[in-house]
């Protein structure tokens, strides 16, 4: 069943403007969720807000957001000091800049949502700029309030319709050249590198979704499905594991994987 989009529109392009409707791409419905019990009685556990000092319940018209500025001292604001910060990008699409779609590094994108034409009258216009970004090889940048809160976007064309992806904000994502600088240069040995592409190769299969299959969520369905019929489950006996190490001899190591993989196939 197609999921109810959760967001309508408008996508515009200078003067170009087509109504649009935005449904997320991925969903977390079929995962096996769990509720909190307690053991002696078996009824639900409920969370609450507690005063920190005096261990009682703060109903939710008490609570108020704050600011710490020291030990025990905030800067708070209320519903209307927060809606001084009204945005404006609620509706609108306005895609402002363009960058060659291979900028974007994955390590910037968060959520996908497919975006659609909401309207028949929307199609040609919606069809005229995503088929004008393929042609470039270009994504387009914008501004959008998501998730009670504005985020940088991204538009990408993809098959007949578009994605849009919700960007982190530039404070968020840390400097890699701190996280590689300790890496020394190197140029590996060519016989080293010839045994890692036939790695690879044996290693090369057809995509398919079938790869990020959930095994625990599948085992948890089981186990669920067998405690329903009144079944035992057993806790299986742990699989001895592979002693890992350092890497000696690069190249028996790789041999050995290729040898490895072949015996798979």
């Amino acid at each position: 069943m197609a999921a109810r989009s959760f967001w309508s529109g408008y996508l515009k392009l200078s003067l170009v403007t087509c109504p649009v409707e935005m449904t997320p791409a991925v969903t977390q419905a079929e995962r096996v969720r769990f509720h909190t019990l307690n053991q002696a009685t078996g009824n639900r556990v409920v969370s609450q807000y507690v005063d920190s000092v005096s261990g009682k319940p703060v109903a939710d018209d008490d609570q108020l957001r704050g600011y710490p500025v020291g030990e025990d001292d905030y800067v708070t604001l209320t519903d209307d000091e927060f809606s001084a910060v009204a945005l404006e990008t609620t509706r609108t699409i306005d895609i402002e800049h363009f960058v060659p779609r291979a900028e974007v590094g994955l390590v910037w994108r968060d959520r996908p949502h497919f975006l659609t034409p909401s309207e028949p009258v929307g199609e040609e216009a919606f069809s005229v700029i995503r088929e004008a970004m393929v042609a470039t090889r270009m994504v387009g940048l914008s501004k959008l309030v998501l998730y009670r809160r504005e985020r940088p976007i991204m538009v990408e064309p993809r098959g007949k319709g578009m994605v849009v992806w919700t960007l982190r904000q530039a404070d968020e994502v840390r400097d890699e050249a701190a996280a590689f600088g300790g890496i020394k240069p190197a140029t590996p040995p060519k016989d080293a590198m010839q045994l890692a592409l036939s790695v690879i190769k044996e290693r090369t299969v057809e995509w398919s979704e079938d790869l990020l299959a959930d095994r625990v969520q599948a085992s948890l369905k089981k186990i669920i499905a067998r405690k329903k019929k009144g079944r035992k489950v057993e806790a299986p006996k742990p699989k001895a594991e592979e002693e890992t190490g350092k890497v000696i001899d690069l190249m028996a190591a790789l041999r050995k994987s290729l040898e490895a993989n072949k015996r798979k196939r």
